[in-house]
């Protein structure tokens, strides 16, 4: 049997989609005709971005219609722990991501995982990435995501990367069309969501001084290492991904703890979730 995407109605469709570019509604059209393609379970285009948080230009609707508590939790400061926003700013490259190009090797051990992703994209995750040039916030890279209750197949991931040059260009030529609008509201970096927890943590508020150590007390060094421990990578991953030894790695790592007043990784995470829960 043919795939959908060798008939010709397949190829009417995609003259439909060119067709929609200036729609309000383009980003619904394109995915209902993308599940036509490789099945998914839920989908966001959004802008990634060093300057501010994501920026959403649409996603999926919730079951209930509302608005999903996890997305805004990702929204409110776990895109900073996301392997593919990490990938996204580290080397910004146009075409079709997967999960496994990107994930750190313990990444299904970490609490972004347990807390976030198994909950909400539950098995994998692809992305089409387009980087984008131009000024304030139209700089950054244009995401398409699509989530699965299932592992993506060889099959699909074949599929997907066929259909990749005209999904970028429609992606470019739509983001043309789009005004984004007001600037979106700048995101904390990690330095400045761990201050606010440990200040909260030790009586203070998220804008008060803390009475200890804090994370304008660590290197630049140490928050790239905190940054990465919490998004999954080990002392050996972190080692080969910042080319140092794994032990001076655990050298960082013990200063890092002592420095914020934890004993484990789990208590470090719980700073960082402390400080996104209040930046909401």
């Amino acid at each position: 049997m043919a795939h959908p995407i060798e008939s010709a109605a397949w190829h009417r469709l995609v003259g439909g989609l060119i067709e929609a570019l200036d729609k309000p509604n383009f980003w619904n059209i394109l995915l209902r005709y993308l599940s036509d393609v490789v099945p998914f379970d839920n989908w966001v285009v959004l802008l990634f971005s060093r300057e501010h948080k994501p920026l959403v230009f649409a996603e999926s609707p919730s079951p209930d219609g509302g608005d999903d508590e996890l997305f805004q939790d990702y929204l409110n400061g776990f895109y900073l722990l996301d392997p593919f926003y990490i990938a996204c700013m580290d080397d910004p490259r146009a075409g079709l991501l997967r999960l496994d190009d990107v994930a750190p090797d313990r990444f299904e051990a970490e609490d972004y995982y347990q807390r976030y992703f198994k909950l909400n994209i539950v098995a994998d995750e692809v992305q089409f990435n387009l980087p984008l040039c131009g000024s304030g916030s139209s700089e950054g890279v244009l995401i398409l995501s699509l989530g699965s209750k299932r592992r993506y197949t060889i099959d699909d991931i074949s599929v997907l990367s066929a259909i990749t040059p005209w999904m970028l260009a429609l992606m470019r030529q739509r983001t043309a069309m789009h005004e984004l609008g007001d600037e979106p509201a700048a995101g904390e970096g990690m330095a400045e969501l761990i201050d606010s927890s440990v200040a909260i943590a030790r009586g203070g508020s998220a804008g008060g001084a803390s009475t200890g150590g804090s994370a304008s007390n660590l290197t630049n060094r140490e928050l790239e290492i905190v940054h990465l421990l919490l998004s999954g990578f080990s002392s050996k991953g972190i080692a080969q991904k910042l080319k140092i030894s794994p032990e001076t790695v655990k050298g960082h790592r013990k200063h890092i703890y002592t420095k914020l007043g934890v004993k484990s990784h789990a208590e470090l995470f719980a700073i960082y979730l402390q400080a996104k829960n209040e930046a909401r």
